[in-house]
């Protein structure tokens, strides 16, 4: 089994940073791509950034140029590092990673608030 654990999350005004961090556990063999993830109360899930297996990033148009993110594989570790936050990214933030090549499965961690006070 896979265990997602994310860290960084709290209360930050408008222009201020956060750092979040995703360490995962478990059974798990190389690289394997990891994402984030976000979330607010009546809305669906939606992507925030994501990382490949060699680096390569993608982010929501709402986070580019604000966001960046990152990983240590080895500790099988996902990054976001935020800046210049708008009350607008307010929402529980979660890490994601994609286990498998023929049948894939995707891990969610229990996910951390961000707000942004406005």
């Amino acid at each position: 089994q896979v265990q997602l654990v994310e860290s960084g999350g709290g209360l930050v005004q408008p222009g201020g940073s956060l750092r979040l961090s995703c360490a995962a556990s478990g059974r798990l063999f190389g690289i394997n791509p990891m994402g984030w993830y976000r979330q607010v109360p009546g809305k669906e899930r939606e992507l925030v950034a994501s990382i490949t297996r060699i680096g390569t990033t993608n982010y929501a148009n709402s986070v580019k140029g604000r966001f960046t993110i990152s990983r240590d594989n080895a500790k099988n570790t996902v990054f976001l590092q935020m800046n210049n936050l708008k009350p607008e990214d307010t929402a529980v933030y979660y890490c994601s990673l994609q286990s498998g090549i023929t049948t894939t499965t995707t891990y969610w961690g229990q996910g951390t608030q961000v707000t942004v006070s406005s």
